[in-house]
């Protein structure tokens, strides 16, 4: 989870390095469809059996509209919005829908410790919020936040809807698929919705380009996966919670977007909530 929790921190900026060169859903058909590739020849580079039964493919396909399309989309979306660092953190928030959500669907319990660790996260929910406020007072919809928590409440059902509902295959198929059903939502969607745009004609925009596919959109997930798998809903989600903090670190190297005192108290109760949930365990 720490590789996986790197890989995904540092493609925050990476991504938002590439909106100056690409329009978002080219960027998103693109690295999905990269990344689906780099699975795809992982699994045969490994011997890996793609064949998943044929009784499971509606969950492989709910699964991956969920933890992968839905995600992929609110989250590029949301970087258009809003700072890079701020659009981070309120994402991984995660972990405390992925717990409400468990205790719903998997019967994960929720006591007092937990009860107080997930306010706490919704305080600081709260808190990074504040700035949408005047527009929500004024009737108005604050898309960036709209965005950021899709993100995160498909990620949350995703994890959530694999555990109950798990597939008989290779973790690596299981997540190449996914990927794969995502990458032709996002191309349709691109058909429909703009006229593509990727400039790759610049070494940074290269760079930033490879490791977006090959990084967070194939060796992250088949991490991310694997673990969501032999570990439970709410303990996979908990380690997420250190994404944001190498998304932050790497939007300050990387795009000089310092987070504001906002930003570093909503992110400080957020993972306040998460060490008290550890605690419990």
């Amino acid at each position: 989870m720490g590789l996986a929790a790197v890989l995904w921190g540092f493609n925050w900026p990476i991504v938002k390095i590439m909106l100056a060169t690409a329009s978002p859903w080219t960027l998103r058909a693109a690295g999905l469809s990269g990344g689906a590739l780099f699975l795809l020849l992982a699994a045969r580079a490994t011997a890996t059996p793609l064949a998943v039964p044929r009784r499971h493919w509606g969950r492989v396909a709910i699964a991956g509209l969920l933890n992968v399309a839905l995600f992929n989309i609110c989250a590029v979306f949301a970087q258009l919005s809003m700072p890079t660092s701020r659009a981070a953190i309120l994402t991984f928030t995660m972990p405390l829908w992925a717990a409400v959500f468990a205790w719903i669907f998997l019967g994960e319990g929720i006591d007092r410790r937990r009860a107080a660790s997930l306010a706490i996260g919704l305080a600081g929910l709260g808190v990074l919020a504040l700035p949408f406020w005047p527009v929500m007072a004024a009737g108005g919809v604050p898309f960036g936040l709209v965005y950021v928590l899709g993100a995160s409440i498909s990620w949350a059902l995703g994890t959530v809807y694999l555990k109950a509902h798990p597939v008989d295959a290779a973790p690596l198929a299981i997540t190449a698929w996914q990927v794969v059903i995502s990458a032709g939502v996002c191309i349709v969607c691109m058909a429909m919705l703009e006229t593509p745009h990727l400039d790759l004609s610049t070494p940074r925009a290269l760079a930033a380009f490879a490791y977006h596919i090959v990084l967070p959109q194939g060796v992250a997930y088949i991490l991310w996966f694997d673990l969501a798998r032999r570990a439970s809903a709410a303990s996979a989600s908990i380690g997420t919670l250190l994404i944001p903090i190498f998304g932050v670190a790497g939007s300050v190297l990387l795009l000089g977007d310092w987070p504001t005192g906002l930003d570093v108290a909503g992110l400080a109760l957020i993972l306040g909530a998460v060490l008290l949930d550890q605690l419990r365990r």
